[in-house]
């Protein structure tokens, strides 16, 4: 396919939370493509367990939601991101439930949203559906997106780079985004898809990490290309981890949820049974992820342990069940009782609080893209995420990128004749063997030298082993027909490489980024921002 795609006006690349708000918003009057990765409902929103923050309770207030967002991002968020996208928050929520997301309520007659409370909030402020939230958001945004007549949905397409002014017939510097190059799963070929205008909701970067909640097509594809296209990106240093995801050798990446320890459940020592967050803060389990999480690796480092327990056993069954059934059911199917038993838990890779960097209106420096989503550092999370801000962010900027093409649609040409992709001089793979090698690599280096507690010297290993990969992984790139294994390989190394640039520049611990050869704080807040 070269040339335009007449039969769509917006390329949309991630058909999660962010990209589906966005096509729903955009398909009001523009005809729209939706590429996903594998299956519609098989990126991170899906996933999600806890809920949607926003201000709906009595007491509560924005200023309040704003001061709990900023004391979690440790001041590095931008202001005017936090503002908007919290004053957006109660208009999100009241969407969703007009698309018909069965938020838990408390009567009968469903007038009142149930809401609980989590790790860093001052009020009760999740919205939730049971512990199921994200699956219960992704199945009415599917829904509602496949009956939509001006909606295109296409899964199993793997983004290999956005298509820009250098691919054009007549080459242009211009960086202009006109689509992207994108491989059939079913056909292996790779086609071009033009559009005025790109919006990249590809999701995080999760999976460049040995142990990780995120899903496994979390390979930061969205971020990785971006920056190959010429996008600045920052803070990637700051990734979150989950203080507790699931302890199993058969089960990977299990999250359980941040309300477990809302409700009452506790941490506690495997072998003595002590419980030792009182002993790090004063908050104990309620305190925000990263202090939960580096206490709990201290407990694992410290004692050569494998994991901890979370204990909710001393609470009424009936009400951990009825709180937790999904979690409940599943560990069941592992034989642990959540109701008489504690929970072995790890920490693990959560949320990728960096990314793109983009404005209000979702723009990013390239002309004719956007981007949405856990892909983007949109000022809102700063240092650190506060619990349930994540699909938020998804809803109000998936919608404000879907506004402002609407609102400037006049100043979007329609695209000028693409190359095809060339594979004149490739061949297929006969070693698969090199992919499957150097991933499992850098995920262990990168858990290992790039994880909850960071050193100087362990960076500067990192970022060795990098550069040595980049020229084994850009050869064979070179020379074999693209896999979608190949694909993520590439974007995994390229925001392997992000992350660790942005830790050696963070001369200071902040948030997620703590390093022991800078402990303290420096007193202003700054961004790491790369420039490719």
């Amino acid at each position: 396919m070269t040339g335009t795609s007449p039969e769509h006006d917006v390329l949309i690349i991630g058909s999660g939370a962010a990209g589906l708000t966005a096509a729903l918003t955009l398909a009001e009057h523009k005809r729209v493509l939706v590429l996903a990765k594998g299956k519609l409902t098989s990126g991170s929103t899906a996933w999600a367990q806890g809920g949607i923050a926003a201000v709906l309770d009595a007491g509560d207030t924005f200023e309040d939601h704003i001061r709990d967002t900023m004391i979690a991002g440790a001041g590095l968020n931008r202001r005017e991101t936090v503002e908007f996208v919290i004053e957006q928050a109660p208009r999100a929520i009241a969407r969703l439930v007009d698309l018909g997301v069965p938020f838990n309520t408390d009567d009968a007659a469903g007038a009142s949203l149930h809401l609980t409370r989590e790790g860093g909030h001052s009020h009760r402020r999740i919205v939730h559906v049971a512990d199921a939230t994200g699956w219960a958001v992704q199945s009415a945004l599917v829904k509602a997106a496949e009956a939509h007549p001006n909606i295109t949905l296409l899964p199993d397409r793997s983004c290999i780079d956005l298509i820009t002014g250098k691919n054009e017939q007549r080459y242009s510097g211009s960086g202009r985004v006109w689509g992207a190059y994108a491989l059939d799963a079913a056909t292996g070929k790779v086609e071009a898809y033009t559009a005025r205008a790109t919006i990249l909701a590809a999701g995080g970067a999760g999976r460049v990490y040995r142990f990780s909640t995120a899903p496994r097509g979390a390979t930061g594809d969205g971020i990785a290309m971006a920056w190959r296209a010429g996008c600045r990106v920052s803070n990637m240093e700051m990734m979150q981890f989950h203080p507790t995801c699931l302890y199993n050798l058969e089960v990977k990446n299990f999250l359980i949820t941040e309300a477990v320890r809302g409700e009452g459940g506790q941490l506690k020592h495997p072998v003595t049974g002590h419980r030792f967050m009182p002993d790090y803060d004063e908050r104990a389990e309620l305190a925000p992820r990263d202090v939960v999480a580096r206490a709990i690796d201290d407990q694992i480092k410290r004692y050569g342990l494998d994991y901890v327990h979370l204990d909710i056993s001393h609470l009424a069954p009936e009400f951990v069940i009825q709180h937790f059934p999904t979690i409940h059911e599943k560990l069941l199917g592992l034989g642990i009782d959540m109701t008489k038993e504690p929970i072995p838990v790890v920490p693990a890779q959560h949320y990728t609080c960096g990314g793109i960097l983009i404005d209000l209106a979702g723009r990013t420096d390239l002309p004719g893209l956007y981007a949405a989503g856990e892909c983007t550092e949109s000022g809102l999370h700063g240092a650190n995420r506060l619990a349930s801000n994540s699909l938020l962010e998804c809803f109000v900027f998936g919608e404000a990128a879907a506004r402002d093409i609407l609102s400037r649609w006049d100043e979007f040409d329609p695209p000028p004749p693409i190359r095809q992709w060339d594979e004149s001089r490739v061949t297929d793979s006969d070693e698969e063997v090199v992919i499957k090698q150097n991933w499992t690599e850098i995920r262990r280096f990168m858990w290992n030298y790039v994880g909850i507690v960071r050193t100087t010297k362990r960076l500067e290993r990192a970022a060795h082993r990098i550069k040595l990969l980049h020229g084994e992984i850009e050869d064979y790139y070179g020379h074999f027909r693209v896999t979608t294994d190949l694909i993520e390989l590439r974007n995994l190394l390229q925001c392997a490489d992000l992350i660790v640039q942005g830790a050696l520049r963070r001369h200071e611990s902040r948030g997620l980024h703590f390093i022991l050869d800078y402990p303290g704080m420096l007193e202003e807040a700054r961004d790491t921002v790369l420039v490719p």
